[in-house]
């Protein structure tokens, strides 16, 4: 490959400096402070070069955790994905216009499956910060854990035209439960709008045991969005530290390898880091710093 490998999906925290309310004992691995630094061996391992932090709690001091890390790691951080109240567009747009002088902000994101109403994108105070993204040429994170929040996309596709969005974890696909719907035929409706992308990410098991995912399990939901997305919309995320309460970062890289190796080498290039450097319209001056030496190899 000889484009920069760039996870799309990494996540740093500080319980001491942020509130991560969903974070507590019952995550007791992930329950404490989580830096860059503890990664950093496992990407080189796996070859990846770049990573694109994403937002873990609906405040700014979560949004601040992060931009130190990146500011520490600037050679591997190469996009933030923020947090901003879509609920409160003045304050929102202040934070928008804050974060245009810093190229590192490429994205927002909002906790929408911890809020009671399933429908709070659509509120029309959220359609105000939504607008002023869409303005903004942002793109927004969508975390679709309910099936509603999936059938949300295509309305947001309508009334926000220029609006880019990405589907985290390919909106949690029913892995390991033996059936396929809503997910299958919902996928499909938001995929059609060419300005959404899906995130190949925290595809672990929907059952009881998270870790129990396999290849196998997951390759017909992987096959389902390249056939509908393109490798040209989708792109690789680790999930990290997530990803250890279902096997470890280095798990989650060789589990989906197999699925990224029945790719044409253009297709894998795409996946594993062009779409996520076009769809987030990474500064390129940051992958400029990307070189063989310094990547590692490909497994």
């Amino acid at each position: 490959m000889t484009f920069p490998v760039i996870d799309s999906h990494q996540h740093v925290w500080d319980p001491a400096r942020a509130e991560y309310a969903w974070l507590d004992e019952s995550l007791a691995p992930i329950n404490r402070a989580i830096g860059l630094d503890e990664l950093l061996p496992e990407l080189r391992s796996c070859g990846v070069t770049h990573t694109v932090q994403v937002q873990s709690a609906d405040n700014s001091q979560d949004t601040e955790v992060m931009r130190e890390s990146a500011s520490a790691h600037p050679e591997v951080v190469v996009g933030i994905v923020g947090y901003g109240p879509l609920e409160r567009p003045d304050e929102l747009a202040a934070i928008l216009d804050q974060w245009g002088r810093d190229s590192r902000m490429v994205g927002l994101r909002s906790l929408i499956h911890n809020q009671p109403d399933p429908d709070w994108l659509l509120r029309d105070d959220v359609g105000e910060g939504l607008a002023l993204l869409e303005s903004a040429g942002l793109a927004l994170d969508v975390v679709a854990e309910l099936p509603r929040h999936l059938e949300l996309v295509p309305i947001l596709s309508q009334r926000y035209p220029r609006l880019r969005m990405v589907i985290d974890h390919l909106a949690k696909p029913p892995i390991g439960l033996g059936v396929r719907e809503p997910w299958w035929t919902a996928i499909e409706v938001a995929a059609q709008n060419p300005l959404v992308t899906a995130k190949v990410s925290g595809l672990y098991s929907a059952t009881d045991n998270m870790g129990s995912w396999t290849t196998d399990a997951v390759r017909p939901f992987f096959d389902r969005a390249v056939e509908l997305f393109g490798a040209d919309r989708l792109m690789y995320g680790g999930d990290w530290p997530i990803s250890q309460l279902a096997g470890g970062y280095t798990r989650v890289w060789d589990g989906l390898a197999p699925l990224f190796g029945e790719l044409t080498d253009s297709e894998r290039e795409q996946v594993l880091g062009g779409t996520a450097a076009r769809f987030y319209r990474i500064d390129p001056a940051r992958l400029g710093a990307f070189s063989d030496d310094s990547a590692g190899g490909h497994r």
